[in-house]
């Protein structure tokens, strides 16, 4: 009898799904319950995702194979998240929810697709990175001190809002909308200069 030891990643991605079994189509009995199970879930995706862009946009100031196959692994994960309490909150819809729980339910379902977008925006990122990386190509010194800034204002409003997501906080999230102005200004701006 030959034993063989399950290695890291097998134990990983065991973990990774025994998460979902616990998305129990019981619940769905009792919709407030399986409403607070669902977003559990996606505070979970919330933080999947953040992590990505963070390891995605680092790429492009210093290049790391491993970071790059991280992110795509986390994009998968988002994409598993997004199919699996997406499918939950379309059963869950079906069932008598209080005017409340149906809001709720409707936020969700655009955060995911907000979560998934963000996700498939690191793998772009990864992308663009690994191309450069291939290419031998660099940025210029003031253009990398200019997506430093860029990348830690991308940061920082994606941090604000996965922090708000989490604790439900609608006063907080009003506040958002100024700092993604302020971002899309940057960008235009940074576009404008590197163009010339």
């Amino acid at each position: 009898l030959m034993i063989i030891k399950k290695d890291a990643e097998e134990e990983r991605q065991e973990a990774e799904q025994a998460a979902f079994v616990r998305m129990d189509e019981r619940f769905l009995s009792t919709p407030a319950f399986a409403l607070e199970q669902a977003y559990s879930y996606a505070v979970k995706m919330a933080e999947v995702t953040k992590e990505s862009l963070d390891e995605a946009m680092g790429l492009f100031f210093k290049y790391d194979k491993d970071i790059a196959k991280e992110v795509e692994r986390k994009e998968n994960l988002v994409d598993k998240y997004d199919d699996e309490i997406s499918g939950y909150l379309v059963k869950l819809s079906s069932k008598n929810l209080s005017a409340k729980d149906s809001r709720k339910l409707n936020m969700l379902l655009h955060s995911l697709g907000d979560f998934e977008r963000i996700s498939d925006h690191a793998m772009n990122l990864v992308d663009a990175a690994k191309e450069m990386n291939k290419k031998e190509q660099t940025f210029s010194s003031k253009a990398l001190e200019e997506l430093h800034i860029f990348s830690k204002a991308v940061g920082d409003i994606v941090d604000l809002s996965v922090s708000i997501f989490e604790k439900e906080d609608t006063v907080a999230a009003r506040q958002i909308e100024p700092f993604e102005e302020a971002i899309d200004v940057i960008q235009k701006e940074m576009k404008k200069r590197h163009t010339k």
